[in-house]
């Protein structure tokens, strides 16, 4: 990743483009903007960028069809949509989104999940095996959890649903993703299993106080590590 982070703004509304624009050059990034799907495919080829904000809605093409080209490319993906319904967060998070925001969006909370995803980006480039979130750390090669240097005992249900999200740190891990690779094929519908493990993780890692949680719920989407 280059010292200086490049993110496209794909929108067709101008004005949404010129206020993320605007915010993002401020937090000192290299701006670059398209309006259209195909304008987005050209940026992709010839600036490389580092991050896209992308907009669903675009005059010539679905923005979800873009999701996994621009994934391809090995860029990350922000969607910023006016579409807030859970099947549509849904299949774009699958698709393989970093993150998803909805319209009107407060651009303090955007630029922090750019971060969060470069972050996330920049982790899996150098493949590093320590996932560390508070006190809290994740050694996925090891197989071991440890809370302020002390290991602790997870099932293998529960490591296994801790070591997922820890592979996508701030990033929406979705129900059905998780289902399948810690349960299987065939356990994509039994999202109480999710919420088992949720509980058994935070019982043993957290102090019971909301903003300690390192787990945190998307509500009918999936859960997410924090970045805390």
């Amino acid at each position: 990743m280059s010292a200086v982070a490049k993110i496209l703004v794909t929108d067709d509304e101008p004005a949404i483009r010129r206020l993320l624009g605007t915010a993002l050059t401020r937090a000192g990034y290299r701006i670059i903007e398209a309006g259209s799907a195909r304008e987005t495919l050209a940026a992709i080829q010839i600036d490389k960028p580092d991050a896209v904000l992308l907009d669903l809605g675009l005059p010539d093409r679905d923005g979800l069809e873009l999701v996994p080209l621009i994934k391809g490319a090995g860029a990350a993906v922000l969607i910023i949509s006016a579409r807030d319904a859970t099947d549509q967060k849904v299949a774009a998070l699958d698709l393989g989104a970093d993150d998803y925001v909805t319209k009107p969006f407060d651009t303090e909370e955007v630029l922090a999940r750019v971060r969060t995803a470069l972050r996330h980006r920049l982790s899996a480039e150098t493949q590093v095996p320590i996932v560390r979130v508070g006190d809290v750390e994740i050694d996925l090669a090891a197989r071991l959890v440890r809370r302020a240097g002390e290991e602790v005992h997870l099932t293998p249900k529960e490591f296994g649903f801790l070591a997922e999200l820890a592979k996508h740190p701030g990033r929406v891990v979705t129900h059905p993703q998780l289902l399948r690779s810690v349960w299987g094929p065939g356990y994509e519908k039994d999202v109480e299993y999710l919420r088992v493990a949720a509980r058994g993780v935070r019982k043993k890692l957290e102090d019971g106080l909301v903003e300690q949680s390192i787990i945190r719920n998307e509500p009918g989407v999936g859960y997410r590590l924090s970045s805390r």
